[in-house]
């Protein structure tokens, strides 16, 4: 892409487009793309330096791909030491300016004869790997732009093209390490809405999910029980005494009751595969799980319920379950499952039962949630929505 106009195009395209992703993903994939295009590449890579285990991991593969390579690999790493010039600044500060600049490699050794591109000593020695993993996937040329976020190195921009086309100059590395620094903004303003993403549907005491988060979930589910029969089983839980522990021993002691029945409810989630365990609010939680047999997801919430009441200072829970596994009648809003199990959880605290109670095993569930409420007190346990 020649002149300065087209690349000041570019970038400004790549911040937008990187701005306008909703995931993580999204936002690798937009980086990639705007870099291969912005430097008339035909492939593209963004990859991450994992200090812990000493590797780059790859994130996403964006263009003319080989044979092998995946859009979002799961496994696809390189031991650092492997590149020499990454070792030379991966555990550098960069504070203040001063980042290190891109550099180019060819499949064929150094540009012209010489070492390859960059400057401040990064980058010189010709790195036979980079070479190697050039001429086994048919490409002829690549810069590599380091990125450096909150003042330390945190992965790489790489940008190739095939065999026979014009070898990257010092100007297209010099617009290589400009266009890592609009990368590296976007991916701060990515990981910052993310962690906004997850503070939204995360209960902040227990670290489950949220009421917002269920309802998603739950509307997600319903429509793929309308739309296959998938089974959908929602366990409504009280946890008893609460209350008491909050007026006896203070707040920050019935807080610690909070996550440690958190932690016994995600255990018992993980029973379930791809169940989601959350905290509804107050002394309220549940857990939905799509797909298995109502039977097992009965066992697991008994499991629940006798591990519950083996907490120090609780009284265990109540536990209502409605799963579409059992004969409920039909279920054409997650607001129907939500009042089903709100009710077998009343008729189970009612009861002061130890075990989990059953909506479609039990009659008297159905006549609850079918039956307006009666008091504020039911109106708590039946509404079909909480705040």
């Amino acid at each position: 892409m020649g002149g300065d106009d087209a690349r000041l195009r570019a970038v400004v395209s790549l911040a937008q487009t990187m701005a306008a992703a909703h995931t993580p993903r999204g936002s690798w994939r937009a980086a990639a793309l705007g870099a291969c295009e912005a430097l008339d590449g035909s492939f593209a890579a963004l990859s991450v330096w994992e200090r812990g285990p000493g590797r780059l991991r790859v994130l996403v593969n964006a263009g003319e791909r080989a044979e092998g390579e995946e859009e979002f690999p799961e496994e696809e790493t390189y031991p650092v030491h492997q590149f020499p010039e990454i070792t030379e600044f991966l555990h550098e500060r960069w504070a203040g300016g001063g980042e290190p600049d891109a550099w180019v490699e060819t499949a064929d050794g150094p540009v012209g004869g010489t070492p390859s591109v960059g400057v401040r000593g990064y980058g010189r020695g010709y790195c036979q790997q980079r070479g190697a993993a050039l001429r086994r996937r048919g490409r002829g040329c690549c810069v590599v732009a380091p990125i450096v976020l909150h003042g330390r190195a945190w992965g790489e921009l790489y940008v190739a093209r095939p065999v026979g086309e014009p070898v990257f100059g010092r100007q297209d590395a010099d617009f290589a390490t400009v266009l890592a620094s609009v990368v590296a903004a976007g991916i701060s303003q990515a990981e910052r809405l993310e962690e906004v993403r997850k503070l939204a549907f995360t209960d902040p005491l227990t670290g489950l999910a949220n009421r917002r988060s269920v309802d998603v979930r739950l509307d997600e589910a319903v429509e793929q029980h309308r739309a296959d029969g998938a089974v959908v089983s929602l366990v409504v839980c009280d946890l008893n005494g609460l209350k008491r522990v909050n007026d006896t021993h203070g707040h920050a002691v019935g807080d610690r009751l909070l996550e440690r029945f958190g932690s016994v409810l995600s255990r018992c989630g993980a029973m379930l595969p791809g169940a989601l365990a959350a905290r509804l609010g107050g002394d309220e939680f549940c857990l939905l799980a799509v797909g298995p047999e109502s039977d097992e997801v009965i066992r697991v919430a008994t499991e629940l319920c006798d591990r519950a009441a083996e907490l120090e200072l609780g009284d265990g829970v109540a536990c209502g379950i409605a799963s579409t596994g059992d004969p409920i009648g039909p279920v054409v809003s997650a607001r129907r499952l939500f009042r089903l199990a709100d009710a077998a959880q009343y008729r189970a605290k009612a009861a002061r039962s130890t075990e989990p109670v059953v909506a479609g095993r039990d009659g008297e569930v159905i006549r609850l949630a079918d039956a307006p409420p009666r008091s504020p007190h039911d109106r708590r346990h039946l509404r079909g929505s909480r705040p």
